[in-house]
C-alpha cells in the first residue's frame, strides 16, 4: 500500500514538474522544454478569460458589421438571392435564422444612416476586443502595455484592417466574378488574366487573414527590439489554418449532431455564435503565445551560440 502511494506521488510530481516547472529550468532546445514554456505562457496569459473578453466584444461588433456589409450590397446592384445563398453556406442554420429578419429589412431598404451606424458600432466594439488581444500578447512576451492612447490607436488601425479583410473574405468567393469584370474593364487587362483571377479568388480570403495576423503579431506586442516577420509567421499560419479548420468542424458538428434550438429555444443561435467567437479568440491568442515561445527559443539559441564562440 505504501509502495503504491509512493508511486502515485511520484507520478503526480512528474506531471506537476512538466506542467508547472521552474521557468529558469526550462531548456527550450528540447521538445519537452518547448512544450513546458508554451504551457507556462498559456497559464500566465489566461487564454480562457481573455478569449471570453474577445468573444464578448466581437459579438457586440458582429451585428453592426453585418449591417455595414449587407447595407453596401444594394448599392452594388447585386441580387438578394445571392446574399442569402452565401450566408446560408457559411453559418449554422440557428445563426442564420437569428439574423434573417434583420437581413430582410436591410436588403429591402436603402438606408445610409444604417451604414454609418454599422461602421461606428463595428469600430467601437471590435476595437475593445483588439485591446484585449493586445493585453494578451504583451503578457505572452512578458512586456508592459503602452499608454492607453497608443494602444487605442493601434486597436483602431487593426480593427479597420479586420473590417476590410472580413468584407473581402466574405464577398470575394461569391461576388468575385463581378468584381473581376469591373476591375479588369478599368485597367484593360486581357481575358486570360481574368481567368487567373477567377481561379485565385478562392485562395484570397485565407491569404488576407494570414497577412492581417502577420501584422497583428508583428506590431501589437510591445517588444524591444521590434519582432521580425520571420519570427511571427508560424503563429499567423497556425491561427489561419486552425481557424478555418475549427470553423468547418464547428459548423459540421452544429449542423449534424447538436440541436441547440431544441435545448435553448430562440437563443440557441446566440449561444452558437458566442461559442464560435470564443474558439476564434482562443486561436488568435494561442497563435501569439506560440510566437512568443519560438521567439524565446531563438534568443536562447543565439545566446548559446555567442557563449560558445566566446569560450572557443
Amino acid at each position: 500500500m505504501e509502495k503504491k502511494k509512493a508511486s502515485i506521488q511520484t507520478a503526480v510530481g512528474v506531471v506537476k514538474s512538466f506542467v508547472s516547472p521552474e521557468e529558469d529550468a526550462v531548456d527550450l532546445m528540447t521538445s519537452k522544454g518547448f512544450m513546458q514554456d508554451l504551457i507556462l505562457r498559456i497559464q500566465r496569459v489566461d487564454i480562457s478569460a481573455l478569449a471570453a473578453q474577445l468573444a464578448y466584444f466581437f459579438l457586440l461588433s458582429f451585428f453592426p458589421l453585418l449591417i455595414f456589409l449587407v447595407t453596401l450590397l444594394p448599392y452594388l446592384n447585386l441580387e438578394t438571392t445571392q446574399v442569402y445563398s452565401f450566408l446560408v453556406n457559411i453559418m449554422p442554420d440557428e445563426v442564420y435564422r437569428l439574423i434573417e429578419n434583420t437581413l430582410n429589412e436591410i436588403l429591402t431598404i436603402r438606408n445610409s444612416s444604417l451604414l454609418s451606424i454599422g461602421v461606428l458600432g463595428t469600430i467601437w466594439s471590435a476595437s475593445k476586443g483588439i485591446n484585449a488581444l493586445i493585453r494578451a500578447l504583451n503578457k505572452a512576451y512578458d512586456t508592459e502595455t503602452r499608454g492607453s492612447i497608443l494602444d487605442r490607436g493601434l486597436s483602431l488601425v487593426f480593427t479597420i484592417a479586420f473590417v476590410i479583410v472580413i468584407a473581402v473574405a466574405l464577398l470575394l468567393p461569391v461576388f468575385g466574378q463581378q468584381v473581376g469584370h469591373f476591375l479588369f474593364s478599368i485597367v484593360g487587362i486581357e481575358e486570360q488574366f481574368e481567368i487567373i483571377w477567377h481561379r485565385m479568388r478562392w485562395s484570397m480570403p485565407p491569404l488576407l487573414i494570414f497577412i492581417v495576423l502577420m501584422g497583428i503579431y508583428r506590431f501589437v506586442p510591445n517588444t524591444n527590439p521590434r519582432l521580425k516577420l520571420m519570427r511571427v509567421w508560424p503563429g499567423a499560419l497556425f491561427s489561419t489554418l486552425a481557424w478555418l479548420a475549427a470553423t468547418y468542424v464547428f459548423s459540421f458538428y452544429i449542423s449534424n449532431f447538436a440541436n441547440y434550438s431544441a435545448t435553448y429555444g430562440s437563443i440557441g443561435g446566440v449561444i452558437i455564435l458566442m461559442l464560435w467567437l470564443y474558439f476564434t479568440g482562443i486561436i488568435l491568442i494561442f497563435g501569439g503565445v506560440l510566437n512568443a515561445t519560438m521567439q524565446k527559443k531563438a534568443l536562447q539559441k543565439e545566446r548559446i551560440k555567442q557563449n560558445t564562440l566566446a569560450n572557443s
